[in-house]
């Protein structure tokens, strides 16, 4: 059994956010589980080109944005999955942050950081 306590478990500054990583691939479960913050105010282009990620707003809102321009309201107990490796922006209101429980398939290592300056989106 694994028990672990949001103070006590690594935390990865990924740009426009804090990953808090509840579970890892070492933790050998075939996937991770995060808490992730999204700064109020912040546009990121991300792109998960090695994993699958489901995420569930628990507060603040925001949106989802596919590159065909199709836009999804994110609000608490919305859950959105990025099922095709889809390159998307993630867009916190700016008026609090938005935080998410995010599921990715197959797990993280615990040190991956985006790099929202690059030329297009983000990947990892």
């Amino acid at each position: 059994m694994i028990v672990r306590e949001l103070d006590h478990v690594p935390s990865v500054d990924w740009g426009n956010g804090l990953s808090r990583r509840f579970l890892l691939e070492a933790d050998g479960l075939g996937y991770s589980l995060t808490d992730t913050t999204v700064r109020a105010g912040t546009k990121s282009l991300l792109e998960y080109r090695n994993h699958l990620e489901a995420c569930y707003c628990i507060e603040g809102s925001g949106e989802v944005i596919t590159l065909d321009g199709t836009s999804h309201r994110i609000t608490p107990g919305t859950l959105y999955a990025l099922d095709d490796h889809d390159p998307h922006y993630l867009i916190a209101d700016p008026d609090a942050d938005l935080r998410l429980v995010c599921v990715f398939s197959p797990a993280l290592r615990g040190d991956e950081r985006h790099s929202l300056d690059a030329a297009g989106a983000s990947t990892y």
